[in-house]
């Protein structure tokens, strides 16, 4: 990392990228050691770039930038870091890879370095590439973890509305958890998805993430996503468009409603 202000070298994740110009094109980068940046390409969506490769979505990348007009910086030198063929080239991968990072580009932030979720975020990528891990959950969990890190960690072991220890029968997101019988509003749950929660959250993950199918998976994954749209105060669109309805569990429906380690282990 460089000690000027107007030019530093980093590395980075690509969130999203949008054209600019005839020829441009704009990154949004999550960095190591500067936080979110917006970051213009020159000439990088001409068939002669040598930078379009690298500045693709899910791109973990080494990148040297020089401060341009605004809030804008511009590319100088940009090198694969991890080239993610395996991610790359299964569709429920890169499913999962581009909710991750439209999630990460969702928090609020103002260029403030965050090198947490930084790292987080490197490993959930480097979790969707490695063919031991099924994708099915990585997402859903990396949203749980990434709540748990901004101390906003789901009670899933009582009512969090009583403290009671159950029978636990419905998560609401709004108020943080899981509800008993007398409690209950929000979204049922059954006790296979609550126990996979439990497992993603108590130091099992890369053992859920083993399990090609677990049962509860669908209500996990639907629930993850309610639970970090409420946090981040809005709709993922990406995240929710993977999102499958949950099936109801057994049982009485509820009344409606008014950090990511994955190589452990």
């Amino acid at each position: 990392m460089s000690g000027s202000t107007s030019e530093i070298e980093d590395e980075a994740v690509v969130l999203r990228t949008y054209k600019s110009g005839e020829s441009d094109r704009v990154c949004v980068l999550w960095t190591r050691h500067h936080g979110k940046l917006r970051v213009l390409a020159k000439g990088v969506r001409k068939t002669s770039s040598r930078m379009g490769g690298s500045l693709e979505p899910m791109g973990h990348v080494k990148v040297h930038l020089v401060k341009g007009r605004g809030d804008l910086w511009i590319t100088k030198h940009v090198a694969h870091l991890e080239r993610l063929a395996t991610l790359r080239g299964d569709y429920e991968r890169i499913s999962a890879g581009l909710a991750v990072v439209e999630a990460v580009d969702a928090i609020p932030t103002d260029e403030a370095a965050d090198e947490g979720i930084f790292e987080m975020l490197v490993r959930v990528l480097l979790t969707l590439d490695h063919l031991e891990f099924y994708p099915e959950l990585v997402a859903s969990s990396f949203f749980f973890k990434l709540l748990c890190y901004d101390g906003s960690e789901p009670v899933v072991d009582v009512c969090v509305n009583c403290g009671s220890s159950g029978p636990l029968v419905a998560f609401n997101a709004e108020v943080g958890g899981t509800l008993c019988v007398n409690c209950r509003s929000g979204t049922a749950i059954s006790a296979d998805a609550l126990g996979l929660i439990r497992r993603i959250l108590g130091g099992e993950l890369a053992a859920v993430l083993r399990d090609e199918h677990p049962a509860g998976a669908r209500e996990v994954m639907s629930l993850a996503h309610d639970a970090i749209e409420v946090h981040l105060g809005r709709r993922l669109k990406v995240a929710r468009s993977t999102a499958p309805l949950a099936a109801p569990p057994p049982g009485p429906a509820a009344p409606p409603s008014p950090p990511f380690e994955a190589h452990e282990g």
